[in-house]
């Protein structure tokens, strides 16, 4: 006696559609789902200037920010270190200037606060005009 239907053995198939569609359901959340952002540049050419420094400077006012939070105005130190009194001090040394510029030569370790007392100085004092020294690295 055979109990065999067939001959034949059937192998098992795999059934390959539907593990696409849940594969293209996927595929279809993750683009809707996805953010696209967009980094904006602002693409600036900064311009160049080899020009010969000028020796005169009589519409300029030098202060000197020490390390430890002292101010020299135009080789002038200053006993008091806040916005008002160097404001005045600022004055005195423009000597009737419309709008001198005033040159911040601060020390690497003086604090913030200090250089921002002197701009504030030249706030009060009506100068519109601030610019920093630097000093180029040794190569």
């Amino acid at each position: 006696m055979d109990f065999r239907r067939s001959s034949e053995r059937n192998e098992p198939e795999m059934n390959l559609v539907p593990m696409i569609d849940v594969l293209l359901v996927i595929v279809i959340f993750l683009v809707v789902t996805t953010t696209y952002s967009r980094f904006s540049e602002l693409q600036i050419n900064l311009p160049t200037a080899q020009a010969n420094q000028s020796q005169e400077r009589p519409n300029q006012i030098s202060v000197a920010v020490t390390a430890n939070g002292q101010y020299v105005i135009n080789r002038v130190p200053l006993g008091v270190a806040d916005p008002n009194t160097i404001s005045v001090e600022l004055k005195r040394a423009a000597r009737g200037s419309p709008d001198p510029m005033i040159i911040i030569n601060a020390d690497a370790n003086s604090t913030h606060q200090s250089v921002v007392n002197v701009m504030e100085a030249a706030r009060l004092a009506g100068y519109s005009r601030i610019t920093f020294t630097t000093q180029q690295p040794a190569r």
